[in-house]
Formats: structure tokens, C-alpha cells, sequence
């Protein structure tokens, strides 16, 4: 918790006493005025922006910004979030990167974490859960889908809806979701003790037990990567990803055929014509065929190797799983139109309904992984520039995902906390209400005191 809060102080305290900033002394009443405060923001910002559009390069800025970047992958990938809402604040306000850049660094960064935090999850196994994978394979095959589908609504929100709505909106839910989740924790904390009290293993909790929690619950991912013979131990049901890779590989075809609002697209298409809302709309039957063709599957249990028995999915009715398509449905929405991926929506939602948050955790991140690859790779199609260093901060964020997940793995283990999960979640969900609600604030500022247009817009 100190490590958020120091990383929260720091950015701000770069801000503010940042020196390109203090040209000249102010008196005390000036600089806490907060038109001055946001007035040296915005200077320090468009310097910054101006230097990187002449010569984007490693800079000092974009290293702190690599730094505070790590740190914030670190602690995101254990909760099985991306980190988005943290990334683009950091890029923004620290490296003094546009938005729109920003957000294509921070697609890359998503995918370079969450592809650490899968390749983990896929060799760690739990015998607490069945001795299998931790994560839930059916339930992002019910979920992919919709989430995908509310992706695509939740831009075309972001589009028409006015930029200081988006950041209330974002405020209101983030903060809702944040206290459930932290509620959600302590009664997970709860529950853990009064096993450790039952079980007479409070030497656990201290770390110290000899049949420690790591016979019991998931094995360390050290010993998992490798086996006894030196060989990664992978379990991977083919069949579930090879149905996820055909939806991600069908949605992402209409994305290609569509291009974007501007008529960037493979074949020629009129700017937000009628073709182009066709394939958006198609979207909408495409994932209720897939949703529909997953859940009867399951339901009819006609393929033993699609759809194993599943311990959350298995014991309800056909209306408690058809929740978590509405969830991923919701989640997709929110993200698209805050800009941000769905592990920071959907990973309070799953806690909710009961989800492990081991489980939570592993299936978040190879949900997220799925989403922001399709990103990543919308902007590359789209001319993205400064790809290097896209790549470089992707490789920054990978490291520091595995960091996180060894380290919040090995205290999981030690103490017997899986509940720590959850407090990171709710952590990281703070931070980012902070940051992105902070840069959202300035970006309005911005906006009211230059005269422009602050209502609904036209999606084209």
C-alpha cells in the first residue's frame, strides 16, 4: 500500500515542482489557485509534447514514466488486471504523450503484462481447484463474445458522449466497484482466518509452517515452470483456445474489412457509410451465435473435451450462466468507453458471484490478453508510429508482471492469504480512479476555459 501511495505522490510531485515549470518565482496565492495550477500543467505538458513530436525518443521523462510504468505492471498482473487505467494517466501527465499515443502505448503494455501472467497461469495448477489450470476456460469462452461486442458499443460511446460525462461516469462506477471489491476482500480475509483458527495453523500466517499452504493450495510457479525433468509442464485444453482463437480471428476480421471512422480499411469504404455500419452491426449477431452455440454445447454436454465439468458453471441453473456473458457485456461497454481494458470491470464482477480470486485472477488476465492483442493490433493496421518503443515499454511491463506474480504468489503461499488478490485489485482500482479521473479533470479545465463544444457529439 505504500508503494501505491509513494508512486501516487511522486507523479503529482513531478507535476507541480517539475523545473521546466518554475521559470520564475509566484507568489504562494498564485500557485494555489487552481486556474494557475492547471495553466502550469498544461505548459509543462505542451513542452513536453512538442519536444516528443520533433524527436520521440528515450528522454528523462519517458524513462520515469518507464519506471512508474513497472511498478504499476507489478502490481497490477497479480489481480489479473492489464493496468490501462494506470498506463495512459502515467504516459500523459509524465511523458507528456498525447492521448491517442498514449493509449496505443498502453494497448502494448496491456498485452506485454497479460502475456506474462498467462504463460504463468497456464503451467500453474491448484490442487485446492482440481488440480488443473487456474483458469476458467469456460468461462471466457461465455464471455469473450459479448465483451468483444461491448468493446465496439463502448467506443462508439466514447465517440458521441462528451468527455466530462465519461470521466463522472468513470468516477461513479470505478468507485462503486472498488468499495464492493474491498468489501469482498475482507470477507475473503475473514473466512481465512477462521480457517487458520480452525485448522490450528496460525504458523502459517507467519509464514513458518512446515505443511504450509503450498501442499494445500497452488503449487509456487517456480517449481511448476519447470518439472523433474526440466520440462515446462503446459495445460492447455486445445480445443476451448482453438474456439477462442476463432472468435478473436472473427471479430477481428469485421475490424479489418470495417477500418475506422476515417475510412482507413482494406477494401474501400465510404467514411461511416452504410457499409460501414453493417459490419459494425454484425458484430451484434455474431457474438449472440457464438454465446448461443457455447452455452448449448455445455448445456447438452455433447462434447466431453469441449466442455469439462466446470465447479462454477456445473452447479447452477442456465440463468446463473448466462450472467457472466452479461457481465463481459457490461464490462466491454465500460472499457470501450473509458478507454481502458475489461480485467479492471470484470474482475470485481467475478469476485461478486463468488469467483476464487486465484481463479478471478488467471481468467481476467487471459480474457485481457485476447482484448488488448486485438487492439494492439488495430493500431498497428492503422499506421501507428513510434512502434519501437512501444515494444520496448510491452517487454518493460512483461518483466514486471512476472516480478509481481512471483512475488504476490510466493506471499500467497507463505501466508495463506488468497484474499491478498483482492486488496490489489481494489489498490490498483484506487490508483486509477485517482489518476484518470485527475487527467480526465484537466482535460475538461482544458476544454471550458478554450470556449469548446461540451455536449453529446456525432459518432462520425
Amino acid at each position: 500500500m505504500s508503494v501505491l501511495h509513494s508512486l501516487t505522490g511522486l507523479i503529482l510531485i513531478f507535476i507541480t515542482f517539475n523545473p521546466s515549470n518554475a521559470k520564475q518565482a509566484q507568489p504562494i496565492s498564485n500557485i494555489l489557485r487552481i486556474d494557475n495550477f492547471f495553466d502550469k500543467i498544461h505548459e509543462w505538458r505542451n513542452c513536453s509534447q512538442g519536444f516528443q513530436e520533433n524527436q520521440m525518443h528515450i528522454s528523462g521523462s519517458m524513462v520515469l514514466a518507464g519506471v512508474f510504468c513497472f511498478i504499476a505492471s507489478s502490481i497490477s498482473s497479480a489481480g489479473g488486471i492489464g493496468g490501462g487505467g494506470l498506463f495512459i494517466p502515467i504516459l500523459a501527465i509524465v511523458a507528456g504523450l498525447d492521448l491517442k499515443t498514449a493509449s496505443s502505448f498502453s494497448a502494448f503494455m496491456v498485452t506485454g503484462g497479460s502475456l506474462a501472467n498467462v504463460l504463468c497461469n497456464l503451467c500453474n495448477t491448484s490442487s485446492k481447484f482440481g488440480g488443473g489450470s487456474l483458469i476458467d476456460y469456460d468461462i471466457a469462452l461465455l464471455s469473450e463474445p459479448c465483451m468483444l461486442l461491448g468493446v465496439s458499443i463502448g467506443v462508439i460511446c466514447n465517440l458521441v458522449f462528451p468527455e466530462w460525462l465519461i470521466t463522472v461516469l468513470f468516477a461513479l462506477f470505478l468507485t462503486w466497484s472498488t468499495s464492493k471489491t474491498c468489501s469482498r476482500g475482507f470477507h475473503f480475509w475473514k473466512s481465512e482466518s477462521e480457517e487458520i483458527r480452525y485448522n490450528g495453523s496460525e504458523e502459517v500466517e507467519n509464514g513458518l509452517a512446515e505443511n504450509g499452504t503450498e501442499k494445500e493450495g497452488s503449487n509456487s510457479i517456480e517449481e511448476q515452470l519447470l518439472s523433474p525433468e526440466g520440462t515446462i509442464k503446459l495445460r492447455i485444453p486445445r480445443l476451448k483456445l482453438a474456439i477462442l482463437l476463432l472468435i478473436w480471428f472473427s471479430f477481428f476480421s469485421l475490424y479489418l474489412l470495417r477500418g475506422n471512422k476515417n475510412g482507413k480499411s482494406i477494401i474501400p469504404m465510404k467514411q461511416c457509410g452504410v457499409g460501414y455500419w453493417i459490419l459494425s452491426l454484425v458484430q451484434v449477431p455474431l457474438a449472440l451465435v457464438f454465446t448461443a452455440w457455447i452455452f448449448f454445447r455445455k448445456e447438452s454436454n455433447q462434447d466431453q473435451n469441449l466442455m469439462q465439468e466446470d465447479p462454477y458453471l456445473s452447479t447452477n441453473g442456465p440463468s446463473s450462466k448466462l450472467i457472466f456473458p452479461g457481465m463481459a457485456l457490461l464490462a466491454g461497454i465500460l472499457g470501450g468507453i473509458f478507454g481502458i481494458g475489461g480485467g479492471m470491470l470484470i474482475s470485481p464482477l467475478l469476485l461478486q458471484v463468488g469467483i476464487a480470486p486465484q481463479v478471478t485472477a488467471a481468467t481476467c488476465s487471459f480474457m485481457v490478453f485476447f482484448s488488448s492483442t486485438m487492439s494492439a493490433f488495430q493500431y498497428l493496421l492503422l499506421g501507428m508510429e513510434h512502434i519501437e518503443i512501444a515494444l520496448i515499454l510491452a517487454l518493460i511491463c512483461f518483466v514486471a508482471s512476472l516480478v509481481g506474480l512471483l512475488v504476490v504468489q510466493r506471499a500467497v503461499t507463505n501466508y495463506g492469504r488468497p484474499s491478498l488478490i483482492v486488496f490489489l485489485i481494489g489498490t490498483v482500482m484506487s490508483l486509477s480512479i485517482v489518476l484518470m479521473t485527475s487527467f480526465g479533470t484537466i482535460e475538461i479545465w482544458r476544454d471550458y476555459t478554450s470556449g469548446r463544444y461540451m455536449g453529446f457529439k456525432q459518432p462520425c
